[in-house]
């Protein structure tokens, strides 16, 4: 009998779930229209492979959180929700480059700053003595 909890169990199983949602979900309106640009799309996949990953280790923190209630693992959860924005913004960035540049900084500029929180959420989760 299936039951959801085996999915979190199982991580094979929830990684493959994380990477068909995430490619069907890119797959329109990101992926199809650069299908033949060559390097482009390794730039492009690139991205969809961090948001993958960033996912993935998402949905196995917020778990790990609920099951354990620390507040490192909240720091660490919230840090890789924080990666999930950032890779969305770099992709953005890679997929449409000049069309969403912001008045003080390019978008390219926002993906790598919202990284370094990223970075700066993880050093705190890990110095953290709870």
């Amino acid at each position: 009998m299936f039951r959801p909890e085996t999915i979190l169990e199982r991580k094979s199983t929830l990684f493959s779930i994380v990477v068909t949602g995430v490619i069907a979900i890119l797959a329109l309106p990101i992926i199809v229209p650069h299908l033949f640009h060559g390097y482009h799309l390794a730039h492009i996949f690139l991205h969809v492979g961090g948001i993958t990953l960033a996912v993935f280790i998402t949905v196995l923190a917020v778990f790990a959180y609920y099951r354990l209630k620390t507040k490192r693992l909240l720091l660490s959860a919230i840090a890789f929700g924080n990666f999930i924005g950032a890779e969305a913004v770099l992709l953005i960035d890679a997929t449409w480059p000049t069309i969403f540049d912001l008045d003080m900084m390019s978008i390219s500029e926002v993906g790598h700053l919202l990284t370094f929180v990223t970075l700066g959420l993880l050093a705190l989760g890990v110095f953290r003595n709870d």
